[in-house]
């Protein structure tokens, strides 16, 4: 009997086994489902389903687990279309794929395929293939994600993770998250993919191509380069357990999850991992005109002044004005306007204008007398006016930005000041207690001030000695910083703001001092890498001056290699000039260029050791909060002891600034900085690149067309058309300079203090000699 059992047993199993066989590839030429009666495919264990569920007041298609309580939507195709109706059929096609068939015959596409096909499955993997007749796999639902990944599944270089709009909706959201082809695994808002634009990163963007996410079905969750090699790990492996489950999910909320969940318990779902932390940290969340503050670490969203929500109860649609914009160009004394004020919040800067060393009321009173500006945006001194929409609001304490939003008010809500001050006359003895009241006011204050200021200094000696001599010693030479501290100040290298010469720069904050800084960590660990970063840490270490992008500290802990730079909120000098808005006038454009030849010549002749940059660009010249230009990136820099005059070296730098003689193998002088900066001031001149091939073949090489232009006496044509007032002899000398910087012999060029002298009009420039770099003589 017991024999006979254990038969029963083996031969009910082996059924079972041939049965889930048959069922993961038993969907035929020919199969259909409808959206009530048959409507999906299992897989074989019947844990994953392929077919309608429903949505909004239709059904959509797509893989769902089915064999849990509540149903959970894991991937969803053409997640854009409208829903369906209940009276189509999906059915499976040899050329046609899968196709939507109406009760009138209409056919529509569905999942299209290149080759004929001859079979469909489920796996217990949650993905949906499609096979040729000799059984390759011609389309899969892993290869095409919407906002999830399953386990055994890869998100490959050049795909992205989409959010849904919301937890009922899985059309497509407004988050992504991007596997770059440069090996960085970044989350953005839709549509905007610049690195500003970013809210988390991986922090690997020198990693290469082919660089693909990873989820194991242990949980182990990871990036791996195309060598194998896992370059960031975000879980590590755990104990491979069949009754649980994991997938990651770019959630509505833009933070991206990882999820765990034992289908043996009746359990939710847990999360392992998450990219962030701040709710409000994903831009865009409120929507155009909305703001994120967080209220007991919640995500709240909050419309602007004056506006109200175009859908209530989707953030995602943002934020309307309550009034109309032509009430600004009425001359109804009935309406008024006022500004009103949003402290300590953060947008994106896209400013149409910016008036500069003014108050807080000053930025307020010029947005409210301008009929274009519909925001004013004030922050030490400057006062940056902008139209609407606004976007990206959160407020941050940690930011000192005052945001003025221009609201429209009746005169009825309007307070006429000097009908207040008339209002309430008052009696004698009013007046006699208001002002002794404040006479006893005075005394008190006075009396607190005396005593602050004797403790002040009564105890001054004694604070001196408890402060942390370690934020003393920061000042004046570079601090030695953990990475474990770095990636704290970064918030695990979380938000990209920049490249440089062999590294990625993140944003970071000092929480101790409240410092915002920009911190480099360079790209793998070669011997060139490392002498990299020794070369930025000698020389950046020993220069001080206005013009030079200070270091603050750096780091040197096992690979790791991370130098900590100040903070430079306005970019680099190719942002602005590149860029038709808010580009510098010609005279401030002039300006900058004469502080970056200051800061050239204190590397060359005011430094205990000679410097000689070796990598001049615009994208090497940062921009402060004042828009003053700052050198950077030390990384090509070549030390020279006093003794020397010229170093020899490979080629390196940046193509179309580096010096001819480096291309000649001759040896390097400091008269290759003046090269490249000659090369930087043409541009500062003309506002575009040094190389332009989409204009015309005699105006593509900048230096060429220059020298053409000033020899015909037609130098006008170099700046902008809306820069008619520009003096011409002006713009002759600064041009004249430009040409000798740049001339093909080192030895013709001018030293960069005599380059200085020359662009602040001290000394007479003589005509520049004939190129005979691209001139025939």
């Amino acid at each position: 009997m017991a024999s006979l059992s254990f038969f029963f047993l083996v031969f009910t199993s082996l059924a079972t086994a041939i049965a889930a066989q048959e069922r993961q590839f038993n969907i035929s030429l020919g199969s259909s489902l409808k959206p009530i009666t048959n409507s999906s495919w299992l897989s074989p264990s019947g844990l994953f389903a392929f077919g309608f569920y429903p949505q909004g007041s239709g059904y959509a298609v797509g893989v769902f687990l089915a064999g849990i309580p509540d149903r959970t939507v894991l991937w969803t195709a053409n997640r854009d279309d409208l829903p369906l109706t209940r009276d189509v059929t999906l059915l499976f096609t040899r050329d046609g794929g899968l196709v939507f068939v109406a009760n009138g015959g209409q056919i529509t596409s569905f999942i299209s395929v290149s080759q004929s096909a001859s079979s469909a499955s489920l796996s217990d993997s949650g993905n949906f293939m499609i096979f040729n007749s000799v059984h390759q796999v011609i389309w899969q639902s892993f290869d095409n994600p919407t906002d999830t990944l399953l386990s055994t599944q890869r998100l490959k270089a050049g795909n992205a993770l989409y959010s849904s709009a919301s937890a009922a909706d899985h059309s497509t959201g407004i988050f992504s998250l991007q596997m770059q082809r440069d090996g960085n695994l970044v989350q953005y808002p839709i549509n905007s993919y610049r690195a500003v634009f970013s809210y988390w990163a991986s922090g690997t963007a020198e990693a290469g191509d082919n660089v693909t996410l990873n989820l194991d079905s242990d949980g182990h969750f990871y990036l791996r380069n195309s060598t194998g090699f896992n370059i960031r790990e975000f879980r590590k492996e755990g104990v491979t357990k069949n009754e649980v489950f994991y997938m990651a999910r770019l959630e509505t909320d833009g933070i991206f999850r990882l999820y765990s969940r034992n289908l043996s318990l009746n359990d939710g779902w847990s999360v392992e991992w998450s990219s962030i932390t701040d709710k409000c940290r994903p831009k865009g969340l409120c929507g155009l005109n909305g703001y994120c503050l967080l209220s007991d670490r919640e995500a709240d969203c909050r419309c602007l002044p004056g506006f109200t929500m175009v859908d209530p109860g989707n953030w995602n649609s943002g934020c309307e004005r309550n009034f109309s914009a032509e009430n600004c160009r009425q001359k109804d004394v009935t309406t008024k306007f006022t500004m009103q004020e949003l402290p300590n919040t953060a947008w994106e800067d896209d400013l149409y204008s910016t008036v500069s060393s003014v108050s807080k009321d000053d930025c307020k009173q010029s947005c409210l007398k301008d009929c274009n500006c519909e925001a004013a945006f004030f922050k030490n001194g400057e006062c940056r006016k902008q139209k609407l929409p606004l976007r990206y609001g959160r407020r941050d304490m940690d930011d000192s930005n005052s945001a003025f939003i221009k609201v429209w008010m009746s005169s009825a809500d309007v307070v006429d000041e000097s009908e207040e001050r008339w209002r309430k006359p008052g009696k004698k003895d009013d007046n006699l207690i208001v002002i002794a009241s404040c006479s006893s006011f005075v005394v008190l204050v006075l009396a607190i001030c005396g005593i602050i200021i004797y403790r002040y200094h009564v105890g001054s000696y004694s604070r001196i000695c408890r402060s942390d001599t370690s934020e003393l010693y920061g000042e004046v030479v570079p601090k030695s910083f953990s990475y474990a501290e770095l990636e704290q100040v970064t918030d695990g290298f979380r938000e990209e703001i920049g490249r440089g010469s062999f590294g990625t720069v993140y944003k970071g904050l000092i929480s101790k001092n409240q410092k915002i800084v920009a911190v480099k960590r360079l790209g793998g660990v070669l011997t060139e890498g490392q002498q990299e970063f020794q070369n930025e840490i000698r020389t950046i270490g020993k220069t001080h001056h206005r013009s030079l992008v200070r270091l603050l500290g750096y780091c040197m802990e096992g690979p790791h290699r991370l130098l900590v730079y100040e903070y430079m909120s306005n970019g680099s000098l190719a942002d602005v000039l590149f860029s038709s808005e808010n580009r510098p006038r010609f005279h401030e454009r002039i300006e900058i260029a004469r502080k970056i030849a200051r800061g050239i010549l204190y590397l060359h002749e005011e430094c205990e050791t000679q410097i000689i940059h070796c990598d001049i660009k615009p994208q090497n010249i940062l921009m402060d909060e004042y828009m003053c230009p700052k050198i950077a990136d030390f990384g090509l820099a070549k030390l020279l002891k006093p003794d020397q005059t010229n170093t020899l070296t490979d080629v390196r730098g940046t193509r179309g600034y580096v010096a001819p003689e480096w291309h000649r193998n001759q040896p390097l002088t400091a008269k290759a900085d003046v090269y490249s900066f000659g090369i930087v001031l043409l541009e500062i001149i003309c506002c575009r690149r040094h190389v332009d091939n989409s204009l015309p073949e005699e105006e593509a090489v900048l230096e060429e067309w220059v020298y053409k232009c000033f020899e015909s006496g037609d130098s006008r044509r170099l700046v902008v058309e809306e820069e008619e007032q520009v003096d011409i002899r002006e713009l002759n000398r600064i041009v004249q300079v430009g040409i000798w910087c740049t001339l093909y012999d080192p030895s013709l060029r001018p030293s960069i203090k005599k380059v200085l002298l020359m662009l602040e009009g001290t000394i007479d420039i003589p005509i520049p000699p004939r190129p005979t770099s691209f001139f025939s003589t």
